[in-house]
């Protein structure tokens, strides 16, 4: 039998089936962007409220803080981590800031201080689960509640006031007259993430981590000092998004933050970040979390109550976990 006979159907089918994958791959990743334009579209037709400026302002405020959080979580996560604390290490973060800002320091003492403390709580984090070996799911879930139950005990359940005027330009002021300063800040900051997960050795220990961690030790990789470092950076992140929340506030709020984590979860999985590591991306989790904003504007827009937004939220987790653990028996099948 003549050999070409058998090696032409093989041939031609090994560029259908690449064909396929990458137009399968085109798709995973523009899914979250996809499901982001619906949605803005169908909040423009059924709201007449959504386009104003005025609504679009308060999105771009609202997402901000989320957003922050969530590039922080993206580098957790992407090392195969998670941080069920990020809410309430705002909260504790938000109430030292403004303590040190009500003491009469200035608002960059006072968010350098935030944001230390946001560290510190993520690297006690970091040494529960590198040192004591907790897992990271128990170990910042422990970190959730004794911060909150610190920030608690620090304010007595009272909120911290008598701020200065010029902290509310940190969470309300324009830049030029039209751009949000949360949202300036936020495309630093994710300017900074992505350079850090795409050009640096950290972001790139964090996938081989992520991926397996085990094979990143026996490849020399220091794997606890690099856990701490994304820890550590998730946590002064949270302490900034706790002053961009308490200047919007213009109080300290010891309650601030709760259920945050959801959101901030919710961001990194919408956009292909994956709960078993090793996947994620910066404009992915920024696609994700200003989903969940849209989601959350457009429920107030429409009367729907707080409470079911909290179960729509949960119900996109659940599917984008779901897609994401389907992707990957497929791609194991082929």
């Amino acid at each position: 039998m003549d050999d070409r006979a058998i090696e032409t159907p093989v041939s031609r089918a090994e560029p259908s089936q690449a064909g396929r994958s990458s137009l399968r791959q085109w798709f995973e990743r523009l899914l979250p962007f996809a499901s982001l334009l619906v949605l803005f579209i169908l909040l423009s037709i059924v709201s007449p409220y959504f386009l104003t400026v005025t609504n679009l302002s308060s999105v771009a405020r609202q997402s901000a803080v989320i957003n922050i959080l969530a590039l922080g979580m993206t580098l957790i996560m992407v090392s195969g981590g998670i941080d069920l604390s990020v809410g309430s290490v705002m909260a504790f973060s938000g109430i030292c800031g403004t303590m040190v800002l009500q003491s009469g320091a200035p608002l960059s003492a006072s968010v350098a201080g935030a944001m230390l403390a946001g560290a510190a709580w993520g690297l006690l984090n970091s040494l529960l689960i590198t040192v004591l070996r907790v897992s990271p799911f128990i170990a910042t879930l422990g970190t959730m509640g004794a911060a909150r139950g610190l920030t608690l005990v620090v304010t007595n359940g009272m909120p911290v006031v008598n701020l200065p005027e010029s902290f509310g330009g940190l969470g309300d002021g324009n830049i030029f007259r039209i751009v949000p300063v949360p949202l300036a800040v936020l495309v630093v900051l994710a300017l900074l993430t992505g350079f850090i997960l795409q050009y640096t050795r950290l972001g790139r220990y964090a996938y081989a981590i992520g991926s397996n961690v085990e094979a990143a030790r026996y490849s020399g990789i220091p794997v606890r000092r690099y856990v701490a470092a994304l820890y550590v950076f998730g946590g002064a992140l949270a302490g900034l998004g706790g002053m961009i929340e308490s200047s919007r506030l213009m109080t300290g709020q010891p309650t601030a933050g709760q259920g945050y984590e959801l959101s901030v979860i919710a961001a990194v999985v919408i956009g292909g970040g994956s709960l078993s590591g090793g996947e994620g991306s910066v404009i992915g989790t920024m696609t994700g979390a200003f989903f969940v904003g849209l989601i959350s504007n457009g429920s107030n827009l429409l009367g729907v109550s707080p409470f079911w937004q909290q179960v729509l939220i949960g119900a996109v987790i659940v599917a984008a976990v779901a897609f994401d653990e389907f992707r990957k028996r497929r791609r194991a099948v082929a």
